[in-house]
C-alpha cells in the first residue's frame, strides 16, 4: 500500500485535523500539534517535517482522540483521509504533472472538502477560489491577516527580535500574542493553527503560551546562523509563491542586509511549468547562486534545465 493509504487507515478511527494547501501546510500542522500538545487537550500527529520542539515528525498520545495530519495533495493523497476538521491554506497551482490544469487541481481540493465528517468544520483562508462541497452539518469558518474573517490577525507589530499580533475569534480577542518564530509569513499559519486549537477547546492562555513557545520546523525558515555580520536561513521553499514569501520576509526582517539566495529547483516539471515565475521572484535577490535541478522522483525532460530560469533572471 502507498503511505497515503496507510495513513488514511491508521487515522480513520480518530478525529483527524487535516491541514491541506499548496503552501503552509507543514508549518500550520506543526503549530496545531504544538498548541494541542502544550494544552490539556493533547493530540497525536503525523507531520511532514521535523519539529524543532520535539525533534520528530510523529507525536503519539494515549489520552486524546485528535490526530493532526498534514494532508498532501500530491497524487491526490489527501483523498484517503476522513477529516473531522480541515484547513485549506492555499490553492495556487502545483503538481501539474499529476493534475494537468489548475481547474483539475482546484477540483481535487473541492473533493477533499467533501470528505469532512458531518459535525466537523472547514477552516478556509479568506478569498480562496475554491468551490467547497461540504456535507450537511459541516460548519465553514474563514481566516486571514488584516481582513474580515471569522479568525484573523490584526495590528502586527515588530520589536527587535520579536513579533506580536492581536488574534480575533468569533467569541473574543486575544491581544499582544507573541509569535515564537517572528516571521510575518508565519502569522497567517499561526491564525489557522490557533483557530483549529480554539475550536477543539484550547484556552486563550494555552494558545498564548503555545504559540510563543513554538520553535518552528526544520528547513522551514530555519535560522541556523544569526550574527551581526552574517545571517544564514535554510528554507524548503520550492514554489514561486513560497519563494516570494520567504524572500520578502527576509528583507523585512533584515532591511539593511544584502540578501544572497542559493536556490535549487525541485522537479523538472515544476521548473518547466513555472520558469517565468521563478525568475521573477529570484530577481528580488541581490545575488543568486542557482544549482542544477533536483529531480527527486522524475526522469529528465529534454530541454528543461536550470538555465530556463537563469536566462530570465534580472539582478
Amino acid at each position: 500500500l502507498k503511505r497515503a493509504e496507510v495513513l488514511g487507515l491508521v487515522s480513520a478511527d480518530s478525529k483527524g485535523l487535516c491541514i491541506a494547501g499548496t503552501h503552509g501546510k507543514t508549518t500550520t500542522s506543526m503549530m496545531t500539534a504544538h498548541l494541542l500538545k502544550q494544552s490539556a487537550v493533547d493530540c497525536s500527529a503525523f507531520l511532514g517535517g521535523i519539529s524543532n520542539n520535539y525533534h520528530t515528525n510523529l507525536l503519539l498520545s494515549r489520552n486524546s482522540d485528535l490526530t493532526v495530519i498534514e494532508a498532501d495533495e500530491y497524487d491526490r493523497s489527501f483523498h484517503t483521509l476522513t477529516p473531522w476538521m480541515a484547513v485549506v491554506t492555499s490553492v495556487d497551482p502545483d503538481h501539474l504533472d499529476i493534475y494537468g490544469t489548475h481547474e483539475a487541481y482546484l477540483d481535487s481540493f473541492a473533493h477533499f472538502t467533501s470528505l469532512i465528517r458531518p459535525g466537523g468544520c472547514l477552516v478556509s483562508k479568506q478569498g480562496l477560489p475554491l468551490q467547497n462541497r461540504l456535507q450537511p452539518g459541516v460548519r465553514l469558518y474563514t481566516y486571514g491577516v488584516e481582513v474580515e474573517a471569522d479568525f484573523r490577525a490584526t495590528d502586527i507589530r515588530y520589536e527587535p527580535g520579536h513579533l506580536f499580533f492581536d488574534f480575533h475569534t468569533p467569541s473574543g480577542t486575544l491581544r499582544q500574542v507573541e509569535l515564537g518564530v517572528p516571521v510575518k509569513v508565519n502569522v497567517e499559519n499561526a491564525v489557522a493553527a490557533m483557530a483549529l486549537a480554539h475550536l477543539n477547546g484550547v484556552t486563550d492562555e494555552e494558545l498564548r503560551a503555545g504559540i510563543a513557545s513554538f520553535r518552528g520546523t526544520r528547513r522551514r525558515f530555519d535560522l541556523l546562523v544569526s550574527r551581526p555580520d552574517l545571517v544564514y536561513i535554510d528554507d524548503y521553499a520550492h514554489h514561486p509563491a513560497e519563494l516570494q514569501a520567504s524572500i520578502t520576509s527576509i528583507k523585512a526582517l533584515y532591511p539593511d542586509k544584502k540578501v544572497t539566495g542559493i536556490f535549487q529547483p525541485h522537479l523538472y516539471t515544476r521548473t518547466r511549468d513555472f520558469a517565468d515565475e521563478f525568475a521573477a521572484v529570484l530577481s528580488l535577490l541581490d545575488d543568486l547562486i542557482l544549482l542544477d535541478i533536483y529531480p527527486a522522483r522524475e526522469a529528465p525532460i529534454p530541454g528543461v534545465t536550470a538555465e530556463m530560469i537563469l536566462e530570465k533572471v534580472t539582478l
